[in-house]
């Protein structure tokens, strides 16, 4: 018996058609080649089983070297991740599946033993955010960042827009653009890492300058129709704050909205923690934005349902549950009893925890 509700309705994302209104949210896997930063064979699999999903968008990778912040995450800067993302993005094709890829410059949130030559992660200003990364096997505290130089910042908006060129090479059908989180992009944005007193430093046009002038870069090169970007207005994920974030997330949305991108992804509340963590009205974010709203955060079953019955969003993104359960989509159609998923096996390591969880038809019947 299945359930009805507007989660299994198709939805006509730009040029594609979505099966259904379900996303898998980007999730951290750590299990690229140590060094080359290529995605795992298994990698193709992970996503393959999961490709029931409307849209699959893959863990954040790294436009370059400098923008990586953990060991073992994927790249999209060389030949050879190319060709291992082709692999995934030819799996979850041949099963019907549409996918993009999450484009990652991680700025302040890394460690020298990730940076060439042991060089100070780049930042807006040279803050140290108190966090921690996953490196050499082990959490660390996240180094001492420098601020990037003026001079530096168009190399940045290049790096993404080379990415998302190799992205279309690999097979992606897009990109979604990491602007949430507290890295890079909005570190930039939110004032909390931002000091600067150049033309990306003190107003909000300022701060939301990188942001819009990297949506920009990128949906020039995949076409806008191709071009989601994730934004998180509260959260207080990797130690970032804002002292007024309303004004300065309605500004970049503003902006976002006339470039014409294609989804707006937006983490409700903190990542992984309470929705309600400070006011904000997401509903702002909705009606300035034309494209899809695509909602994240806590949400299941219900919460989709209702969210999508009022119009709240077009698309839910659903993170940790695709973990356990690679046919998501079918337990929630049947209202089925879900798999628990294994903390300890989130980061880093091999099949245990990422691609052997069971799916319905897996186990025996009743």
């Amino acid at each position: 018996m299945s359930r009805s509700t507007k989660l299994f309705e198709t939805y006509k994302l730009g040029p594609i058609t979505l099966a259904n209104r379900l996303v898998m949210a980007p999730l951290t896997r750590n299990r690229a080649a140590p060094g080359t930063f290529v995605p795992s064979p298994l990698a193709a699999d992970y996503y393959g089983q999961r490709a029931s999903a409307g849209l699959l968008i893959t863990e954040a990778s790294q436009i370059s070297q400098q923008g990586q912040g953990y060991q073992d995450t994927p790249g999209i800067y060389s030949k050879d991740q190319v060709a291992g993302w082709r692999k995934v993005t030819d799996k979850v094709h041949e099963r019907g599946g549409k996918i993009f890829i999450q484009l990652w410059h991680v700025g302040r949130i890394s460690h020298v033993d990730l940076q060439a030559n042991g060089a100070a992660p780049v930042a807006p200003s040279a803050i140290r955010a108190k966090g921690k990364t996953f490196v050499n096997g082990t959490f660390a505290d996240v180094s001492e960042p420098r601020a990037l130089e003026l001079s530096e910042i168009p190399g940045i908006i290049d790096d993404f827009k080379r990415a998302t060129k190799n992205a279309l090479e690999a097979g992606f059908d897009g990109v979604e653009i990491h602007g949430a989180n507290g890295y890079l992009l909005d570190q930039f944005a939110r004032d909390g890492a931002n000091k600067r007193t150049d033309a990306y430093g003190g107003s909000i046009e300022n701060r939301a300058r990188l942001m819009l002038e990297v949506a920009k870069a990128v949906a020039t090169e995949a076409g806008s129709d191709r071009t989601g970007i994730r934004i998180s207005p509260v959260t207080p994920a990797n130690d970032l704050s804002d002292s007024n974030p309303q004004p300065l997330f309605d500004h970049i949305v503003d902006g976002l909205n006339a470039l014409k991108l294609v989804y707006l992804h937006v983490v409700e509340g903190a990542t992984g923690g309470p929705r309600d963590i400070a006011p904000f009205d997401y509903a702002s974010l909705r009606k300035r934005f034309a494209g899809a709203y695509v909602a994240n955060n806590g949400y299941d079953f219900d919460l989709a349902t209702k969210v999508l019955d009022t119009n709240a969003a077009d698309l839910i993104a659903f993170g940790k549950p695709f973990i356990s359960n690679p046919d998501l989509v079918e337990r929630l159609k049947r209202g089925a009893a879900l798999n628990e998923w294994d903390k300890n096996t989130f980061y880093g390591g091999g099949a245990k925890g990422y691609t052997d969880y069971p799916t319905l038809a897996a186990e025996p019947a009743e």
